[in-house]
């Protein structure tokens, strides 16, 4: 009895979901494998010649299987459910986007109402650069408060924020910026019985009038719908000085993730959803990729089905994708170079040079678009580069034995050229190009031989230094930090907003990963390191190398991390479930179909469950105390 107390649902939840996991994963060691009396899904697959097949025995990798009519419209379909969910409350699509600048002489001005008003409430709406502001009042112009000092600070910028002051009766207003440029996008007065002050009661400057010429867009209450939160307030405003050819504050990483977040910017406005719609475009994007690189893999619909399921609702793609910050695209960079480098090693040994060239350009592209956006994509060149090796050891032996050595020698000049094209230099312009905009913040014009000059060469090099620099000599603390092991099982999330409403609700969300995902993930993930080694499979050590090069080079970093930085290792994750599915599918056990789609259910009925703390929805508290927080003291919903 003394024990029964303890088991709440958010102990036996993760108890029997793990034990569910373990149960299903469980036919994969112990069932014996039996031949296959259905053929896989028909395809059109490269045709290989007898030795090539033979040699390819070594590392069993499977030729490529390709889409059918079917699987288009499987793709699209979970593909267009995704997006409704993820585009659903993703942020105000307006914003005040006028912004009064205080510089010059009007650095400070005075409002005037009609009558002397009781002043309970003040709200601002922040823009670019950071300071103070200073404000005074009056009731009859002869005798002035004490002055009230207000922020706009750099975690602040583009937000709903409250002036802190003692309710007052005012006639008279005077505001300064103590720091110049400052920009301000709107100012609401309230008083106790009304409401919010109509504009037509208050006198100001001619200039000031922006500050009251989008009253309509002022919000009840600050929130996450109208305001930046967490890493937006670097990523989202970098994007927007972009824009404006103001120089970038965040500087730590490289452009173009920022650049592409600026799209969405010039498509809808500086406004929530502006600043969140590429990267939830993006993650939207993800989905198609991912499914062409499992039929690909697999040969099978309803793989490819489930697997792109579990990844497009997994609590960190969703969660991650609907935040204005750049691991998005490093993920999506990441999925599609690894598509491409699967495309390339999975040809024929016999296949033309020109027919592998296409392949790997695009793998190539991808990883300078990546690299282009953060350093993480680096990690996963590594592991291209390895799985680019492997690929010329085995057609290099395949042609010595067959007595073509010198044929093997004149395509792997070629190839081997056209790597340093596709891996190195290509990737090296576009992340030289990436600098454009901090080039034109410094005055610069692109069509004057900007690109070539010494001036922009030295932006580039330096913010180079400087990134090496700021990630490697980092310390600092963080209550959502975690260390890279905690990740694997999602022990530690990162919480990036929360807040208790008057009613006793909460609304709170983050980052962390769907066990389905994560936790079946990661057993799957042992199955097919078993694999590799029993069976020497080309899939188990193409999914291994992909995962160990994203996961490895974090245990040797210093300086704080957080879960997010898993991300790109959730996408093998789900390789390695689907592998382990089609390692079941293939061993003809009618109810283990049934048991995928049960599996893929399972995750989306967890992401029902967690979804308010995966966007903000306000709950009882209850809820998610006694259903959601599976880790007491570390899941912090």
């Amino acid at each position: 009895m003394y024990l029964l107390q303890y088991l709440t649902p958010t102990i036996i939840f993760p108890i029997a979901l793990m034990a569910a996991l373990l149960l299903f994963f469980s036919y994969y060691i112990f069932e014996k494998k039996e031949k296959s009396a259905l053929p896989a899904e028909p395809d059109n697959t490269l045709t290989e010649g007898a030795e090539a097949m033979a040699e390819r025995k070594a590392l069993s990798l499977p030729p490529l299987h390709s889409m059918g009519r079917r699987d288009i419209w499987v793709m699209l379909a979970i593909t267009a459910v995704y997006a409704l969910v993820a585009f659903c409350g993703l942020g105000d699509t307006v914003a005040p986007e006028s912004f009064y600048s205080f510089e010059g002489e009007d650095y400070t001005f005075t409002l005037t109402l009609d009558e002397p008003t009781e002043i309970t409430e003040i709200i601002y709406y922040t823009g670019l650069h950071t300071g103070n502001y200073a404000l005074r009042w009056s009731s009859d112009g002869a005798y002035w408060s004490e002055t009230v000092t207000f922020e706009q600070s750099y975690a602040k910028l583009f937000n709903w924020l409250y002036v802190d002051f003692e309710p007052a009766e005012m006639k008279y207003i005077q505001i300064w910026a103590k720091n110049i440029p400052l920009e301000m996008g709107e100012l609401a007065l309230f008083d106790g019985e009304d409401g919010l002050i109509d504009a037509s009661k208050i006198g100001f400057p001619e200039a000031a009038r922006l500050l009251f010429d989008e009253q309509q867009l002022v919000p009840e209450a600050p929130g996450y719908l109208n305001s930046a939160y967490f890493d937006e307030i670097y990523h989202a405003r970098t994007a927007y000085e972009h824009i404006r050819n103001v120089k970038p504050y965040e500087v730590s990483h490289p452009p173009l993730g920022k650049i592409i977040i600026g799209i969405g910017i010039r498509l809808f406005g500086m406004t929530p959803f502006g600043w969140r719609f590429m990267g939830t475009l993006f993650g939207v994007l993800m989905l198609p990729i991912l499914y062409v690189f499992l039929k690909n893999l697999f040969g099978r619909t309803l793989i490819a089905a489930c697997g792109t399921t579990l990844f497009a609702f997994d609590f960190m793609h969703f969660v991650q994708t609907r935040i204005a910050t750049i691991d998005t695209y490093g993920v999506f960079f990441i999925l599609a170079m690894y598509l491409f480098m699967y495309r390339y090693i999975a040809q024929d040994y016999e296949a033309p040079f020109r027919k592998t060239a296409l392949p790997l350009f695009f793998s190539g592209l991808c990883f300078g678009l990546g690299a282009a956006s953060k350093w993480v994509v680096i990690y996963g060149g590594a592991g291209l580069a390895i799985l680019w090796l492997i690929r010329q050891i085995l057609r290099g032996r395949y042609y010595i034995k067959s007595g073509r050595a010198f044929e093997f020698f004149r395509y792997e000049v070629d190839t081997v050229l056209f790597s340093i094209l596709s891996f190195v230099i290509v990737p090296a312009i576009v992340y030289y190009l990436s600098y454009i905009p901090y080039g034109l913040a410094e005055g610069m014009t692109l069509g004057e031989g900007m690109l070539t000059s010494g001036e922009y060469l030295k932006i580039v090099v330096d913010n180079q230094k400087f990134m090496f620099s700021y990630h490697s000599k980092l310390v600092a603390e963080h209550p959502y930090e975690s260390p890279w092991f905690s990740w694997l099982l999602s022990i530690r999330p990162i919480l990036y907003y929360l807040e208790y409403l008057p009613d006793g609700t909460k609304s709170a969300f983050g980052a962390f990963g769907n066990p389905m995902v994560w936790w079946g993930g990661l057993i799957a993930l042992i199955y097919v390191f078993m694999d590799f080694f029993k069976k020497r499979n080309g899939r188990a050590l193409f999914i291994i190398i992909g995962y160990l090069s994203q996961l490895v080079p974090w245990m040797a970093v210093s300086r704080i991390v957080f879960i997010y930085h898993y991300f790109p290792s959730t996408i093998f994750l789900v390789l390695a479930l689907c592998y382990s599915f089609n390692v079941m599918y293939e061993r003809q056990k009618g109810r283990y179909k049934r048991a995928m789609l049960l599996y893929t259910a399972s995750a989306l009925v967890l992401f029902a469950a967690f979804y308010p703390v995966l966007t903000g929805v306000a709950v009882p508290q209850w809820y998610t105390t006694n259903f959601l927080r599976w880790i007491p003291e570390a899941w912090p919903f």
